[in-house]
């Protein structure tokens, strides 16, 4: 008995040993939460309660283990809101951070998340999943910063939902200042990356892997299985400036951009999905630089970018370029890669500016080809030919062609030693995946290394039913791609619900029209019975509304407001649509302009069918605010001193006012000067807009006042086209300077006593690196 109590005890305390012991921490106002984060130790779990938290800097640190990581998570996981001036910091070992929602705000430091509380304390094996970060923006566009930022080793950031970011920086960046953060092994998995708008210049990445200046560093980072939708800062989505990153399974959803292998070597981007809608020329693929890619297994979907966008962008580089700028493309692998109805898929040389040589620094001439590079075992189909699947802005001579094959519906294409026509045709198994079904067996070249390519897009073998094209042959199933619950935090969802669109009438009493817009919800109509509308004070639009006349007589707003102040304010998230409305002011007065200051989000305007006098300003919209269109329509603009100004972004660092700016079918007379007036400065070849569109318009007496005697200013855009439109009697020397060696275009314009219209084939820019 004495030794079955014995034994007994012992199994007691062995138990007790074993057992794990944790403490937890309930915080429920921001002096507990900085406190607990503060003081933390291995095994504690810190929970905050649900609620809101203002204007709260928490400092995580602390040392946990493995086994007893210390913890800090939401009471429920998306009901504890970061909200105000408020930022998060970690560092030491083993911690953990789930279930807190950043929004309505922004951050007091240059990252949102930081995985380091000072530049000698870092994160290393640490976590933050299930979290959201949405529209937690800067006041003011260029003040740039990082949402998350990643130093140390071994760091995870998984299942968030990120989306809205409108100022510059990287929506997140690994960081290698320092051996601490060098060979990391980050990663960046299951990911929701939701839309971020266009940026109007560059500094709009969604993932950034480094910065030119370490980019010689062995990083090691994953960036697998994350949704990128809509993402369009700029021309790069991932970044990755740093070497032997892995880029795998990743899906790339109607995304203004591509994945781009920017500064260091070594990149592996497999299994990807890139999905466009053959429409939209914005979404790209894969833009290659610098040395031993390899590039295999992608899908490419209806991807018809050109040039930087195009579905594969192989480089010219400078030669013995600095760090930050552009090295030669050699020993790179593109492999086992498919495309279905890509326009130009495979281009050559891009970059190349040769020509350009006369107003750029021998340092900027990028005139090295590709070497040692090799292309096989590749499938595109079009539904529709192609004359011309591989462009070569500069040779491609130093690249191997080999078992590559095309079902181009018997359209000749002149590349047939690179590729070879195939007649096949696709089964569909998802939504916007269609796998070719080759009916006969084809060679499959087996280059050096190819024999570590064991798996497929859809991860199966490669061993027993290889197969040139992303996948093998056999039965596949649906990946579903596009299945949301797969990505992000598991308690949010981005899919907006449908509102009914509400019309508000609204009479010429005074005061109705601004109470009735202040009170109307986003997407409400305002109608305006005939009558004039005497408004003193600037109204303030600061979500999306529709003001038009109800019928077809049109009403009038007339303008009594102060002087240098606008009819209509537009603020962050200010989308106004102006239909069939006379609008007058008395001559120092502004008919739209946004925020001096504090523009956090975008703004945007359309007017259609109008009628504009007597104003200041027809639209004026000052630095460090960004509308993606601005759009005129229909409309007749007359006795203005100026037009419409978006010109203030002169930092020449390629940044602009708006995306698309669209001018048709308008008649502006007696505009005195700026009648159209839209910069982008700086030599930066990563920006490839704005958008310029004047068509099917009459310009009469208008630049009188124009010191440079030009009528249309649009220096350093660079997609222009002016076309079929009629200038009379404008007292200018020209009514526009094209860019030659961009897409600078005009065609069927009528000139009477106004000047001419140039084309100068290079323009001397200021450069920013």
């Amino acid at each position: 008995m004495k030794n079955l109590l014995l034994i007994f005890s012992l199994f007691l305390s062995l138990i007790s040993c074993n057992e794990k012991v944790t403490n937890e921490i309930s915080v429920s106002d921001t002096s507990e939460l900085i406190e607990a984060t503060k003081n933390a130790k291995a095994g504690d779990i810190i929970v905050i309660k649900n609620g809101t938290y203002e204007n709260v800097e928490i400092i995580f640190q602390g040392k946990g283990t493995e086994k007893e990581p210390i913890i800090l998570k939401a009471e429920t996981a998306g009901k504890v809101f970061i909200e105000g001036v408020s930022s998060l910091e970690i560092s030491g070992n083993y911690l953990q951070v789930s279930g807190l929602f950043f929004r309505k705000g922004h951050s007091p430091k240059k990252n949102v998340i930081a995985f380091r509380t000072d530049a000698d304390k870092v994160a290393n094996y640490s976590s933050v999943t299930n979290c959201v970060i949405l529209d937690f923006n800067n006041l003011q566009r260029d003040n740039d910063n990082l949402w998350v930022q990643l130093y140390g080793t071994h760091n995870k950031l998984a299942n968030c939902y990120i989306a809205g970011k409108t100022n510059g920086g990287p929506t997140v960046r690994v960081d290698l200042k320092g051996n601490q953060s060098i060979r990391n092994y980050h990663e960046i998995v299951n990911n929701h990356f939701g839309p971020r708008p266009r940026k109007g210049g560059a500094r709009g990445e969604t993932i950034q892997l480094g910065s030119s200046f370490t980019s010689m560093s062995p990083s090691n980072t994953t960036i697998a299985n994350n949704l990128f939708e809509e993402c369009n800062g700029e021309v790069e989505i991932i970044s990755s400036k740093t070497n032997f990153n892995l880029i795998k399974n990743n899906v790339f959803y109607k995304s203004e951009g591509s994945v781009v292998t920017r500064h260091g070597n070594y990149a592996t981007i497999d299994g990807n999905y890139f999905i466009g809608d053959g429409v939209n020329k914005q979404f790209g693929g894969i833009r290659i630089v610098n040395t031993g890619h390899w590039i295999i297994n992608n899908y490419f979907y209806k991807i018809i970018g050109e040039n930087f966008r195009s579905p594969l962008a192989v480089m010219n580089g400078i030669p013995k370029s600095p760090l930050n700028r552009y090295n030669q493309v050699t020993d790179i692998v593109v492999a086992y890669n498919t495309y279905v109805d890509c326009k130009s898929p495979w281009q050559f040389g891009v970059g190349t500016n040769i020509a350009q040589a006369a107003v750029l620094p021998k340092s900027e001439i990028r005139s090295a080809r590709a070497l040692r590079s090799v292309v096989a075992n590749n499938i595109i189909y079009n539904k529709e030919g192609d004359k011309n699947p591989i462009i070569e802005h500069d040779k491609a001579d130093g690249v191997k062609f080999k078992n590559n094959i095309i079902n181009n519906q018997g359209v000749e294409f002149g590349d047939i030693k690179r590729m070879k026509a195939t007649e096949f045709e696709l089964t569909k198994v998802g939504e916007n995946i269609f796998i070719p079904n080759l009916t006969s067996d084809l060679d499959i070249y087996d280059g050096f290394g190819f024999n570590t390519i064991t798996e497929d897009l859809f991860g199966n073998s490669r061993a027993k039913s290889n197969s040139i094209g992303a996948t093998v042959k056999g039965d596949l199933k649906d990946p579903s791609i596009l299945d949301k619950t797969k990505y992000g935090a598991d308690w949010y969802s981005d899919v907006a619900e449908v509102k009914d669109v509400k019309t508000i009438e609204v009479s010429s009493t005074k005061g109705e029209l601004e109470t009735k817009i202040a009170a109307a919800k986003s997407g409400d109509i305002i109608a305006l019975n005939p009558g004039k509308y005497t408004v003193s004070k600037s109204i303030v639009i600061n979500k999306t509304i529709t003001i038009q006349s109800k019928g077809t007589e049109k009403a009038e707003i007339i303008f009594a407001g102060s002087d240098n102040t606008p009819v209509f304010e537009l603020n962050p998230y200010g989308i106004l649509n102006l239909n069939n409305i006379v609008l007058t002011g008395n001559g120092k007065q502004q008919a739209f302009a946004n925020l001096k200051e504090n523009m956090s989000n975008h703004f945007g305007l359309t007017v259609s069918g109008s009628e504009i006098n007597n104003f200041n300003y027809v639209l004026k919209a000052y630095k460090q605010t960004f509308a993606e269109s601005v759009t005129f329509t229909n409309t007749a603009i007359s006795n203005c001193k100026n037009g419409i100004e978006l010109s203030e972004e002169t930092n020449d660092r390629g940044d602009y006012n708006t995306e698309y700016l669209t001018i048709e079918n308008c008649q502006f007379t007696n505009v005195k000067q700026n009648v159209i007036d839209y910069y982008r400065g700086g030599y930066d070849e990563s920006t490839i807009g704005g958008n310029l569109l004047v068509e099917n318009s009459t310009f009469t007496n208008c630049g009188s006042k124009e010191k440079n005697k030009m009528l249309l200013n649009h220096r350093g855009i660079v997609n222009v086209n002016i076309t079929k439109n009629v200038f009379k009697n404008n007292k200018v020397d020209f009514v526009s300077i094209l860019w030659g060696a961009k897409n600078n275009v005009e065609s069927e314009n009528t000139l009477i006593n106004s000047g001419k219209i140039k084309t100068q084939e290079n323009l001397v820019m200021k450069l920013m690196y």
